[in-house]
């Protein structure tokens, strides 16, 4: 009987060790300490399509959505609409950090056409 308890306590143990691993190198977290720290952080699941990116630059949180076509050569996301979460965040930010924004998900979307939604529209179209 005390075996059984004592394989019990080592069982919950180690199960206790992997969840604390496991929260510790989820990439969700890793995002949430960025959006803290007023860092970039790209989180995006490439191989779905269907899910929505995140991204976090200078205290604010970006969404893109993405919708898959057909290229010359092959289906790839040829467009993502890209948001803000909380407007009222991006006072700050200027036209070359948008520019940063869409170099990096081009990076990652090469044959995807980027188009912002308001009042970020109307911002880069107001020169």
């Amino acid at each position: 009987m005390v075996i059984l308890f004592r394989l019990l306590i080592l069982l919950a143990l180690a199960i206790l060790v992997y969840s604390a691993i496991k929260y510790l190198f989820h990439p969700r977290r890793k995002l949430e300490q960025a959006h803290e720290r007023k860092q970039f952080f790209f989180l995006d699941d490439e191989k779905n399509v269907r899910k929505n990116f995140l991204i976090t630059y200078k205290g604010v949180m970006f969404e893109g959505e993405k919708y898959l076509g057909t290229t010359e050569h092959s289906f790839d996301i040829v467009s993502i609409y890209v948001w803000a979460r909380r407007t009222d965040r991006l006072k700050g930010l200027n036209r070359e950090d948008f520019t940063f924004i869409e170099e990096d998900i081009r990076t990652r979307y090469p044959q995807a056409n980027i188009e912002w939604k308001s009042p970020i529209k109307e911002f880069l179209r107001s020169e």
